[in-house]
């Protein structure tokens, strides 16, 4: 007996050991992004969205990431990161490289495959943008708005022209891309403000805008022309050209773009050259759409 009560004693230290571990660590995770304002829901679950946030760490500049520098760009702690990490290769999402550095694996894929495969846009848009690409000889882009970022879905090359930026599934953020700019235009107001809220702003180049202010008043003025021009605002040596694709109950569901070097077409040139045919892809696709 004695030595029965010992062991369920030794027991109980640990599990208490392992709880004030696991919530020493969890108290070290400040809030990941978007999820401040939610932690006090009762359905939304931390830890999932703090996983998905280690997932979206990876881009296609830092396709290889340390758990350090994962931490550093998410805000959560080593020690969840690490733990977040050895789960996702566990279920054969990311691999491990010597225990400290982590690559994202094919099977991340089937993640945005559901979505991809759900809506017909990608596929609708992809036909139209061909047409257009061959028409202008340019490369040309679809993005939809997500949060303060434009999300690619679709993309035609012409020419040579093609950032890595530009890759379907590629995210960047709204307010210094042209099709950002058309869709951010025409939010209601109070959206607007909300989304602006969130936004932080960085100079990538000279030619950004980044300052609320700014922003403002150019996205006034892609209201009432009805297009936005991003003249090297993310990556000096190109310009954009956007213009909202509407479905057939007016609703604005994506934009629509033209990528060109600063090289081959100046920024007064680009509305002249570009816009008509832009305008009638746009109407076409959404006059596609179900």
């Amino acid at each position: 007996m004695p030595h029965d009560s010992v062991s369920q004693d030794a027991l109980v230290i640990r599990r208490g050991r392992a709880v004030r571990s696991d919530l020493a660590t969890r108290a070290e995770d400040p809030p990941v992004p978007g999820e401040a304002g939610r932690c006090t829901e009762r359905d939304f679950v931390a830890s999932l969205a703090r996983g998905l946030a280690v997932i979206q760490a990876f881009t296609n500049q830092q396709r290889t990431m340390s758990i350090a520098k994962i931490s550093q760009k998410t805000g959560i702690a080593r020690a969840a990161v690490r733990r977040y990490l050895h789960t996702l290769a566990s279920l054969g999402y990311v691999v491990s490289h010597d225990d400290c550095r982590f690559s994202l694996l094919p099977k991340v894929v089937t993640l945005g495959h559901a979505y991809l495969s759900a809506t017909p846009l990608p596929t609708v848009a992809q036909q139209h943008l061909d047409v257009l690409a061959e028409e202008i000889g340019e490369s040309c882009s679809l993005g939809v708005l997500d949060g303060v970022d434009i999300v690619y879905l679709a993309r035609a090359n012409s020419s040579s022209v093609m950032s890595p930026r530009f890759n379907v599934g590629e995210r960047l953020p709204a307010y210094c891309t042209s099709i950002g700019q058309v869709l951010l235009a025409q939010l209601a107001p109070a959206a607007l403000e909300e989304t602006l809220g969130q936004v932080r702003f960085v100079p990538y180049t000279q030619h950004t805008i980044a300052s609320p202010e700014g922003l403002r008043e150019y996205l006034a003025r892609v209201r009432e022309e009805g297009f936005a021009i991003a003249d090297q605002q993310m990556e000096a040596g190109f310009r954009t050209i956007a213009v909202p694709v509407r479905n057939r109950a007016g609703q604005i569901v994506a934009g629509i773009n033209v990528i060109v070097l600063v090289a081959r077409t100046s920024r007064s040139k680009l509305a002249a050259r570009y816009l008509e045919p832009l305008m009638k892809t746009a109407q076409q696709l959404g006059a596609a759409l179900p």
